[in-house]
């Protein structure tokens, strides 16, 4: 037998059941055995195909990409051509340095596809020969008919026709908070994926009941395959942090080459020996390169990878913590992420009075109120008697653990168990009172379940949970706080409009009913009274609407993007300030209509997305990125990983989350907070805020040697400065204080700008007029100390030398801050600083004082004459740059 599939074939959630066993050539009795081995040979095992993972020599050699790393490397080259092979040595520790440390944060899992190895079921129970096996699930084929039952993982994508009150938990694929009805019945062809009741798929969980289905497509053709060639097939972006260091890279490059240039041309025209022409040239090479800058910045990263991991944001890629400083919109997910994934009933409407449950999720917390008041135990009978009906007619069960319960199966009818446990209520007792002795499941047909029980009198009791519509049809009696009334046409309508305004609000409905019958079966289902309705929703998650305050104060759009009902989405989204009353959103089918220009136009402007697949969750990120906004997603499922991948920084929840949605993920929150987001995104910009500092330093300090050695040879006095004292001025002297930069702690308004422009350089014009001015200043000190010092070029050499990095170190206070650091609070806020500044002070008294460093860095001892040249002219640069900053803030 040969499957009969062609590429017009329509999906299989269309087709009627015998239609699906004739394309796929199997039956109800499922493929013999002799069949399956030949469809396995054809079709190939039922596994997902795992994209090899970067191999590490190519981690490795990616560390020297940056330009800075090349103009190192180049600086050593020649420094060993020119027979300074001390120089040369120096310069390949400081690369050795910089690879190490970018090797060793890079240096893990990029494998996202890896992930989807754990959503494949070992086993499955399929029909082979007649006859239910166990088999191995990779050796399931197209035709198979597997066995589903509660609590087992579907092993591939298969066309329900057996359903036995089936439910399929599909949270993970579709974003559906309420696991999926399952049912034989064919859906249209245009149904997403989310309402296609009459297939199930590999991945998913079955929550409630059993069933029968014949499978349609394995490992790569299933829909968790088609999202893993999805994540194949985005390339991650490079980050915002990486993009502006190599831009300053390539300047820093054509500055090293044009300084080399302009000194060696004024040593020839002046008659310089071309030794003394190629030594100077290399020192400006070297002066022109902050050797420190690689290193720093991952250390600066690696500080806030620290701090976001106290704060329970763990980092998977060392860049990703700056990018979240950049970003401008955060898509989220919507169950288990903006709210808390556990279905909570809110509310009873019952038949004219409203009580309001508290507490949310399954925590045991929480009682009942009517019209703001604690109602006590037993007040309303009729409030009784609804609990009691909503706990017996259901198949959940729950398990106590300490405050919180733990829930086994439908998570709809856990919360029912949870309102009637708030009350004293357990199903368990219950029971125990009024035996079970029928049951009929609920099912996409009826829209209603109910449990038979033998009271004490021996009468039947039913108890009925459902669709208020359906259950009307078997009462004709209403509850209400004085007893029982009968069910005329006001009633009906009163009791529908209720449901209508409920639902309205984005919550689930279902109404309740009770009442004595003859015998356990659904014909004797009549004469009914009508209880009232229970109002249920998946409630907002902890924090999460302050969060979005706050990232609004930020200038961040927050955009919720869920495979849920629009009107669901959009009251939730209401809820939490996402949207205002009267702004709508976009759903699935609207974003199917819509041309690439129309999808580009359109998505910027909403807020809201509902009933989206993982193709249109890409094409929401990718028309963000194209208006110019950098991009966060957040998410826990598989249906997100490939949105994951394309956004600018990925954000995955650690608990939910999948081990697809962690793997492609730059950030994993460890306490699946949402708000955890707004201590990422502050730490980010913190991030940010410390790399400008320590570039802003590190230039004006290399531009003060730069413009020495310069300004030397213009005026023609001897070279200042050897290569080596260069070199130590930017290993030692320069990077510790750049080092002490990254703890600074955050600026006050860090949380109130808006998001910097993702185009604009670190080097904006403002910035390089303070780096020049700074940098005038502290050459033009070094200079005139240089000057002062007399004859003797060595003694020259050394005041010159102390000078600049004296005048250096009391720079840092200008880069700490915009404002300035005077105060005690502020001076002491960073004992980095503090520290790094005496350890300047000290490095340099070793480098006169201690004979084989001095010898090594050509240095000779400095008396009191010379200090009182040096102290005033170094401490020059701090005094005139907070004495700016104070007039600015007066």
């Amino acid at each position: 037998m040969r499957a009969n599939l062609s590429a017009t074939t329509p999906g299989f959630h269309a087709l009627p059941v015998d239609r699906s066993f004739s394309l796929l050539a199997s039956s109800d009795a499922g493929l013999s055995g002799a069949e399956a081995r030949i469809r396995l040979a054809r079709h190939g095992a039922n596994v997902i195909r795992v994209a090899k993972p970067t191999p590490a020599w190519r981690i490795l050699v990616q560390q020297f990409r940056g330009v800075v790393v090349l103009l190192l490397a180049v600086a050593a080259v020649f420094s060993l051509l020119a027979g300074d092979a001390l120089d040369a040595a120096a310069i390949t520790v400081v690369l050795l340095i910089n690879t190490v440390l970018g090797f060793t944060t890079e240096y893990r899992a990029r494998q996202a596809m890896h992930a989807l190895l754990a959503l494949e079921a070992p086993q499955a129970t399929v029909l082979r020969d007649g006859a239910l096996v166990e088999v191995a699930a990779r050796d399931i084929v197209p035709g198979d008919v597997i066995e589903i039952e509660a609590g087992h993982a579907v092993p591939a994508d298969a066309r329900v026709f057996r359903a036995d009150d089936l439910r399929i938990n599909e949270a993970a694929l579709t974003g559906e908070s309420a696991p999926s009805i399952k049912s034989a019945e064919p859906v249209l062809t245009e149904a997403g994926l989310p309402d296609r009741s009459s297939m199930v798929y590999a991945g998913t969980i079955a929550a409630a009941g059993s069933g029968r289905a014949l499978v349609t497509a394995t490992g790569m053709k299933t829909q968790v395959g088609h999202i893993g060639e999805l994540v194949s097939g985005v390339d991650p972006s490079r980050t915002p942090l990486e993009h502006r260091l190599d831009a300053l890279g390539k300047r820093l490059a054509w500055l090293a080459l044009l300084a080399g240039a302009v000194v060696a041309g004024l040593g020839l025209v002046q008659g310089v020996p071309t030794d003394i022409v190629v030594q100077t040239a290399i020192a400006l090479a070297i002066a022109a390169v902050p050797e420190g800058l690689p290193a720093v910045a991952t250390i600066a990263l690696a500080v806030g990878v620290r701090r976001m991991a106290r704060r329970n944001a763990l980092v998977r890629r060392l860049p990703s913590v700056e990018t979240l400083g950049a970003v401008g919109v955060v898509c989220s997910d919507k169950t288990g992420t903006l709210t808390a994934g556990e279905m909570t009933l809110t509310a009873f409407w019952l038949n004219g009075i409203e009580i309001e449950v508290t507490g949310s999720g399954y925590g045991t917390a929480g009682g009942f109120l009517h019209d703001g008041r604690d109602l006590s135990t037993g007040e309303f009978a009729c409030l009784d008697v609804a609990l009691r009906a909503g706990a017996l007619a259901n198949r959940a069960g729950l398990a106590s653990n300490n405050e919180v319960m733990r829930v086994h199966g439908d998570a709809t009818e856990a919360a029912f168990l949870v309102a009637a446990f708030k009350a004293g209520i357990t199903r368990e007792t219950l029971i125990t009172q009024r035996p079970e002795v029928g049951h009929i499941p609920f099912s996409s047909d009826r829209m209603w379940m109910a449990t038979f029980h033998r009271a004490t009198d021996e009468r039947i009791e039913a108890q009925m949970k459902g669709a208020a519509d359906r259950m009307l049809d078997f009462c004709d009696r209403v509850a209400t706080i004085d007893g029982e009334t009968a069910l005329d046409d006001t009633w009906h309508k009163r009791i529908l409009e209720q449901n209508r305004i409920i639902a309205a609000r984005g919550l689930r409905v279902l109404g309740l009913a009770r009442g004595v019958v003859a015998e356990p079966d659904e014909g004797a289902l009549h004469h009914l009274v009508f209880l009232g309705l229970a109002a249920l929703i998946d409630p907002p998650a902890i924090g999460v609407q302050a969060t979005i305050r706050t990232l609004h104060e930020a200038g961040i759009r927050t955009v919720m993007i869920t495979g849920d009902q629009q009107p669901t989405a959009l009251a939730v989204a209401r809820e939490l300030g996402i949207i205002g009353n009267d702004e709508q959103g976009l759903d699935g089918r609207q974003l199917t209509a819509f041309d690439a220009a129309e999808r580009n136009e359109q998505i910027p402007k909403a807020r809201v997305f509902s009933r989206v697949s993982p193709e249109q969750k890409l094409q929401i990120i990718e028309a963000f990125q194209e208006s110019g906004d950098i991009v966060a997603m957040l998410g826990d499922g598989v249906n997100d990983a490939a949105a994951l991948k394309k956004a600018d920084i990925g954000v995955a929840m650690g608990i939910r989350g999948t081990d697809v949605a962690r793997e492609v993920a730059g950030i994993v929150l460890r306490d699946d907070r949402f708000s955890t987001i707004e201590a990422a995104v502050e730490q980010g910009r913190i991030i940010y805020d410390n790399i400008r500092k320590f570039v802003f330093y590190l230039f004006s300090c290399n531009l003060a040697e730069v413009l020495l050695l310069v300004g030397a040879g213009l005026v023609g006095l001897p070279v200042p400065l050897t290569p080596l004292q260069i070199l130590w001025l930017n290993i030692v002297t320069d990077t510790f204080p750049a080092l002490a930069l990254a703890f600074e702690p955050a600026e006050s308004d860090v949380m109130k700008r808006s998001p910097r422009d993702p185009s604009r350089a670190i080097l904006t014009a403002a910035f390089l007029r303070a780096v020049g001015f700074y940098g005038v200043l502290m050459a033009g000190s070094a200079g005139a100390a240089l000057v002062l010092a007399g004859d003797d070029p060595a003694r020259g050499r050394t005041i010159a030398f102390m000078t600049l990095a004296l005048a250096q170190a009391f720079h840092l206070g200008n880069a700490r801050s915009m404002g300035h650091v005077l105060r005690p609070a502020r001076a002491f806020a960073n004992r980095f600083a503090i520290g790094a500044v005496a350890l300047v002070i000290g490095l340099q008294l070793l480098a006169v004082y201690l004979p084989p460093l001095a010898a090594i860095l050509d240095t000779v001892p400095l008396d009191g004459r010379d200090w009182i040249i040096i102290l005033p002219l170094s401490i020059l640069v701090g005094v005139i740059g907070q004495s700016i900053r104070l007039l600015k803030e007066t």
